[in-house]
């Protein structure tokens, strides 16, 4: 079993998978599109991702206000989690993911990848710190 964590925003989904014993997050890549509402062709990337690896169930990023409260993005965020599910037939988890964006920029800087190039990873690395969040939470 596989499990596919998904980062999604305005204009780019980062995607991430785990091994089949559910114990790492590998960041596998980042979907852009033109505009927010044009989601066809970002599903059906994610359906070819979710075919090649043998997905199971799929977690989404919640972007939660650091106050906890759901603004206008965790609105847009269930809509697209409802997609992802009436498409695939898979389990949907919405996973609470304040801050994974920042702490992709950190562990990318402190990887060393220059500032102006961290842009195409953050969105892929982002999606596997909300599955690794979600996978830890399965061995407690």
């Amino acid at each position: 079993m596989r499990i596919m964590g998904l980062d999604y925003g305005a204009k780019t989904v980062g995607v991430a998978i785990s091994d089949e014993l559910l114990l790492t997050a590998q960041p596998i890549e980042t979907i852009e599109r033109e505009r927010e509402k044009k989601l066809r062709q970002t599903l059906a990337r994610i359906e070819e991702l979710m075919e090649e690896y043998q997905v199971e169930k799929v977690v989404i990023g919640l972007p939660k206000k650091l106050n906890n409260e759901e603004g206008e993005r965790c609105e847009k965020t269930r809509e697209f989690a409802a997609m992802v599910e009436r498409r695939s037939g898979l389990e949907v988890i919405l996973w609470d993911e304040r801050l994974t964006t920042v702490l992709a920029d950190t562990v990318l800087e402190e990887g060393g990848v220059a500032k102006k190039n961290r842009k195409k990873y953050v969105d892929k690395v982002a999606a596997s710190l909300i599955l690794k969040g979600y996978l830890e939470s399965l061995k407690m």
